[in-house]
């Protein structure tokens, strides 16, 4: 069998999603590993028991800190990122969380883009000032008002790029090397890539979260999170909140999640070859006011695209030409391909009104966030299909 150690080459991919990290002779040859779904590891002697408190990081003791079959998914991840270590959690908002708790302290300061997540969002504006720690939301598509916002206590730069409403990007190498000359960690989001299409720590980025439930599982049946980083400061996570809040990810998600990584490149080939054509039917409809993804022609940051991002993902935002909640409700109601739902990154096609968000008699453009922005997710149908249904629901506009 090949090394186990962690690689990240394109010629090595196939290896990654299909064989690092187990050890089949360890258990019978068997071609998918086994789910242990132990709580507890047991120890041969008292020795061997200290051994493993002295390191809960790197030993089999309790399955809150560490597990065989996670530890597999783990070492896969990681690779898939160029990172040193992974941890896994049982959401990506648990894995953003437990990255900001492990960087900052009572009176730093923070640095966020204006339009993270909603979770991230709730995390630095919502529940960090009752620990006193304060967030700065900038304008990330310009370096400089990341420059601008530094106060002597700023600790953390969070980043998102791209976000998942808008896909504003930020300058990854530029911002990474700010943050150093200031002392600053950096945390980034790389969910709508995936590790595929974007590696933030080949630009300097300290940490990258997963929201595993998207494009790392697929298969819309498991909430996960991952944190990608070099193992020094992943050993401090894991001492302080991984470990402290106990959002650990079970053996079998785990198990289902390595599954779900067979298939990961070729669902991304996939997912990117329809959301091409997709793309090119929405940004020729006079229905349709704007497009919003990094591989649009209404893209105002064409030269990042071309230097983060290897391959579109099938994530974008649709802004229908229309000043009527209800016609951008029948749209969204008239779609018999595309299940309207939360999240995305799965096989299946979907949904998203921003209207169902706000009270239906919301004004359109009142609250701040057009109401007429719809967010599509792109699966594994076929692009014909999918344009055909886009096109019979925008003729209800």
């Amino acid at each position: 069998m090949q090394s186990d150690e962690p690689v990240n080459r394109p010629k090595d991919l196939s290896y990654i999603l299909n064989h690092l990290g187990e050890e089949r002779a360890g258990y019978h040859g068997a071609v998918a590993p086994p789910i242990v779904q132990s709580s507890i590891f047991a120890f041969a002697n008292v020795d061997q028991m200290r051994r493993g408190f002295a390191d809960e990081f790197g030993e089999h003791m309790y399955t809150r800190g560490n597990n065989p079959t996670v530890a597999v998914l783990r070492k896969k991840v990681a690779a898939l990122e160029g990172a040193e270590d992974c941890l896994a959690f049982g959401s990506g908002a648990a894995a953003m969380a437990a990255a900001v708790f492990a960087s900052v302290k009572a009176g730093d300061h923070v640095i966020c883009v204006a339009k993270p997540y909603s979770w991230t969002r709730a995390l630095l504006r919502d529940l960090l000032p009752k620990f006193n720690v304060l967030t700065s939301f900038v304008d990330g598509t310009e370096v400089k008002n990341f420059e601008h916002a530094i106060k002597p206590e700023t600790r953390l730069v969070v980043l998102e790029s791209p976000n998942s409403m808008t896909f504003e990007q930020q300058d990854l190498s530029a911002v990474a090397r700010l943050a150093r000359d200031h002392g600053m960690r950096t945390i980034c989001d790389n969910s709508f890539a995936s590790p595929l299409n974007q590696s933030p720590i080949a630009h300097g980025i300290d940490l990258v979260v997963h929201s595993a439930t998207k494009y790392l599982n697929g298969h819309s049946d498991v909430v996960a999170g991952m944190l990608c980083g070099s193992e020094a400061i992943l050993r401090e996570v894991f001492k302080g909140p991984y470990m402290t809040f106990g959002a650990i990810l079970s053996p079998h998600d785990a198990w289902l999640m390595i599954r779900g990584l067979r298939t990961l490149a070729v669902r991304m080939e996939r997912i990117a070859a329809t959301t091409e054509k997709v793309l090119a039917f929405v940004q020729a409809h006079p229905k349709v006011r704007r497009v919003y993804h990094p591989h649009a022609g209404s893209c105002e940051q064409p030269e990042l695209t071309s230097s983060q991002l290897r391959r579109t993902s099938g994530l974008l935002t649709i802004d229908i030409e229309t000043e009527e909640v209800a016609a951008v409700e029948r749209f969204c109601n008239a779609l018999k391909r595309f299940l309207m739902t939360v999240s995305w990154g799965g096989y299946e096609s979907l949904v998203f009104p921003v209207c169902a968000v706000f009270p239906p008699d919301a004004p359109l453009r009142a609250t701040g966030i057009p109401l007429s922005l719809v967010r599509l997710s792109i699966g594994l149908e076929e692009a014909d299909v999918l344009i055909e249904d886009i096109a019979q629901a925008l003729a209800q506009v």
